[in-house]
């Protein structure tokens, strides 16, 4: 039996370690394009704030306006800005502590479930990202907290009711929260609908205002195609791989460059689980974990099923293991409770084993792995080297041919009265993805046809995957009469980055340091 004085410094220790593997290799990578985004909509003024982010049409307002205050109070430096999100990861330890508490789930199961999430690649990542996602986890496991006070005692409605308008205003998959305590009312205590349907009503009348600002907002003749119709519908390969993100210690897949999951760690470890949940639902249990498995399997399968059928359903899939990150706490509480309820103690300890072990591996896998070279963090360096080549106060173009590249570059040299960012529209190159593009309403690059250009110099950044791609590109600008200045390509990932200036006459050219 655990003391309590012991059980205390075991969540501590187990709390320090959750929090370290947070901030380890923090600022390893830069901003990427959505974190952009972020930083860009903080930036705005209180009012034009809320208009930015209603005319990106997919996220509520609440984590920009948290974001806008943190820059206010410490500035834009890459810990700074990465340090928000973690410290949201670190507050939902809280909630998740006293939810276990609150389904009398055992210490040992308390400390396993937490040791999970500290190590969970997927919750390390999205914790590290300048995005909602944290947040998302926080107020849904605050939320589902004050729930289950809600259903075992009748207490904090009002609280509960409260963290819910905070939680829609966070992310629109908060909804699915919502609808699982609902569905557990229903299911379970039909006698307290009354309640839930009249928070539901106060949360749907709190929603209208920011209904109405989506609606008031000038789309320029986009729509919410443009963010999501590039998401695929789920399949089997979709499930194994969110289950697998609920497996996988320590990585999860930043690029497309990197593999979805390291498969002889996290395969192992998600087989054991099911092994030890089949084991477990075949089995007598006690009335504590029952109830317990009971009420967390409805906060999991809930929102899961309906992200997936609505996936169908739909015109455009909304599935995405980003928008599910806040039912990965509670699946792997219930792995952690299925685990410790195999009957057989051996089984159940030699479960525990393995899954150290196999997770001690996954540690080691991530410590020799080398600092990212992701080819995003490759605009802000080519924005910085231009600016050293021409000066700051320089009146240089540069030109891309993807939004991508365009965004960043525009963000590297946004405080800079130094070379402006120009999109070229009309040339097919195959590196544009269409699921990134450039914020509606957004003025601050501009676009133009290859044959509008007319520059006397000018400067042309572009990747390719393959080498010899490049060629095509630059001899559209030589047949209009350019000379091509000593270009410079580097390797980033599995693309080759190229920075190129072109002059009308090549004694034009920038002299190398």
């Amino acid at each position: 039996m655990v003391t309590p004085n012991r059980n205390y410094l075991a969540i501590g220790i187990l709390f320090v370690a959750y929090a370290a593997l947070r901030i380890w290799r923090l600022t390893d990578s830069c901003l990427w394009f959505d974190e952009i985004f972020s930083v860009h909509a903080a930036e705005h003024s209180w009012g034009a704030l809320l208009q930015f982010v209603a005319q990106d049409l997919v996220h509520p307002p609440l984590f920009y306006v948290l974001l806008k205050a943190w820059i206010g109070a410490g500035g834009e430096g890459l810990f700074w800005l990465r340090l928000l999100p973690v410290s949201i990861s670190l507050l939902a330890f809280v909630p998740f502590y006293f939810l276990c508490r609150e389904l009398k789930i055992s210490s040992y199961a308390l400390m396993l479930a937490g040791a999970f999430l500290a190590v969970n690649g997927a919750l390390i990542k999205y914790s590290q990202t300048l995005r909602m996602y944290s947040l998302l986890m926080f107020l849904s496991l605050l939320s589902i907290w004050l729930f289950a006070r809600y259903f075992n005692r009748g207490k904090n409605w009002i609280w509960l009711t409260l963290v819910n308008v905070l939680l829609i205003y966070t992310h629109y998959f908060g909804w699915l929260v919502v609808g699982s305590e609902v569905l557990a009312i229903l299911l379970f205590q039909r006698i307290k609908f009354g309640r839930a349907a009249l928070m539901t009503a106060i949360l749907c009348a709190s929603f209208v205002p920011w209904v109405f600002a989506i609606l008031s907002v000038d789309r320029t003749g986009s729509d919410l195609a443009q963010n999501i119709a590039w998401q695929t519908r789920p399949g089997l390969g979709e499930i194994v791989g969110f289950l697998l993100h609920l497996a996988e210690p320590f990585y999860s897949q930043t690029s497309n460059a990197q593999p979805v999951s390291i498969l002889y760690v996290s395969l192992p470890i998600l087989l054991l689980g099911i092994i030890a949940t089949a084991m477990f639902l075949a089995s007598e249990k006690s009335e504590d974990d029952l109830a317990a498995f009971r009420l967390l399997n409805v906060f999991a399968i809930f929102p899961f099923a309906v992200t997936f059928v609505l996936s169908w359903a739909m015109q455009h899939s909304v599935w995405g293991a980003r928008h599910l990150v806040f039912i990965i706490p509670i699946m792997l509480t219930m792995a952690a409770i299925a685990i410790l309820g195999v009957p057989e103690r051996r089984i159940s300890l030699g479960i525990i084993v393995l899954i150290s072990a196999l997770t001690a591996v996954g540690s080691w896998h991530e410590v020799i792995r080398p600092s990212p070279n992701y080819v995003w963090c490759a605009w802000e360096g080519i924005a910085k080297e231009i600016v050293e080549i021409d000066g700051p106060n320089a009146a240089s173009q540069i030109y891309t041919f993807e939004s991508l590249a365009a965004y960043h570059l525009w963000f590297a040299l946004r405080n800079d009265d130094g070379p402006s960012v120009r999109l070229i529209n009309g040339v097919d190159v195959r590196t544009n993805d269409e699921m990134y593009f450039l914020p509606r309403g957004f003025k601050g690059v501009g676009s133009i046809r290859v044959e509008e250009i007319d520059s006397d110099e000018f400067w042309l950044v572009f990747r390719t995957f393959r080498l010899g791609e490049e060629f095509p590109l630059m001899e559209i600008f030589t047949r209009m009469g350019y000379s091509l200045c000593p270009p410079r390509q580097t390797l980033f990932e599995t693309n080759n980055v190229f920075r190129m200036k072109f002059v009308r006459h090549a004694q034009a050219c920038p002299v190398p340091h």
